[in-house]
């Protein structure tokens, strides 16, 4: 067994016993309980909600993608953008980690370099934060107004929105006021590492220093491309907003599934705060992302902790699992293709 997959079946194995763990804590008969009287037709929509998530997801892709001059159908960029979550999901770190791996699938799919590859789903993916922030702020603001006093776990999600709200746009306003700088930086950082593993890999020649650059070059450029193109800002981020406004929508399905309707502001705020865990050293954040969703429910509602985790693990089957099968079959699949076309030169 080789050191990423061992890495992967670890990661796996702890957020299982994360997922344990939580269900053990707020009792594992109350919580099975919950979700064997969940109402069937609320389950389907569920599902229902999640292929729409995952869909809208998918077309943010696809525009980055047409802007980039690497267009592909519509329905191939949501198969791709599964196989993107299906990286997220397997990796440590979320969308850190899987980036790699995405960018390469995107790459294959759309037939174009690995550089612009890597620039369409960093874009998507940093698309994501502008309506997340959105919904977090809002859900926050009509939460605070109906709570009774502002308790630790509400004081936890009133930092993890400031850090949103603020930490994200002084973030994004820094890299691009100095992103020339930047893309020197990085440049001279990644070069000599690159080389030493051209001379390290087995028949695997070292690209030169101006190829590095180059490279590097074409993929801020590809970012500097997609930031100043009004239409597809607009367009990616409507995209990005409706697959949030799913997420929070299947959370709220999977509390009325198990008898328990909450405020919509509530799945609007806990749903993009639980986010935040997915850079958590765990496969797509599992098991962290749990028990954060878990604990602000509990604390923002008068759901017990067991219907809260059962409706969260009914919430978590649709919008995890269910990626990760699609993806798992996209990812196959176009790795058996760029095996085969790499026989073929």
């Amino acid at each position: 067994m080789d050191g990423n997959r061992a890495a992967t079946v670890a990661g796996f194995v702890g957020a299982l016993a994360v997922l344990a763990v939580l269900v053990w804590v707020v009792g594992v008969d109350r919580t099975v309980s919950a979700l064997l009287t969940a109402d069937p037709v609320a389950l389907v929509l569920v599902g229902a909600l999640a292929v729409l998530w995952l869909t809208t997801w998918g077309l943010a892709l696809w525009s980055v993608l047409r802007a980039l001059g690497s267009p592909i159908r519509a329905h191939m960029a949501v198969l791709v953008y599964a196989g993107a979550v299906f990286s997220n999901n397997v990796t440590p770190f979320g969308q850190a980690g899987g980036e790699p791996l995405s960018a390469l699938l995107i790459s294959s799919a759309a037939d174009t370099e690995y550089e612009t590859g890597l620039a369409a789903i960093a874009s998507v993916d940093t698309a994501h934060f502008v309506p997340s922030v959105a919904f977090a702020i809002a859900g926050f603001t009509f939460v605070t107004v109906g709570a009774v006093q502002l308790g630790r776990n509400l004081a936890f999600a009133a930092v993890a929105v400031a850090a949103l709200a603020v930490g994200l746009p002084v973030a994004g306003f820094l890299g691009w006021r100095y992103r020339y700088e930047l893309e020197h930086t990085v440049v001279r950082l990644l070069t000599p590492v690159i080389r030493w593993l051209g001379h390290t890999v087995p028949k695997w020649s070292p690209p030169t220093t101006a190829t590095i650059a180059a490279r590097i070059e074409s993929f801020f450029a590809a970012i500097d491309r997609i930031a100043t193109d009004r239409r597809t800002l607009l367009q990616t981020l409507g995209f990005s907003g409706l697959g949030w406004a799913c997420l929070a929508g299947s959370l709220w399905l999977s509390l009325y599934a198990v008898g328990h309707a909450v405020p919509v502001s509530t799945t609007l705020l806990v749903v993009p705060v639980g986010s935040i865990a997915s850079l958590t050293p765990l496969p797509g954040g599992s098991g962290a992302i749990e028990t954060v969703l878990v604990t602000l429910l509990v604390s923002t509602t008068a759901v017990p902790a067991a219907v809260a985790a059962s409706a969260v693990l009914i919430h978590r089957g649709a919008t995890y699992l269910f990626p990760l099968l699609l993806g798992a079959g996209v990812a196959s699949a176009l790795g058996a293709d760029h095996a085969a076309a790499n026989a073929r030169e």
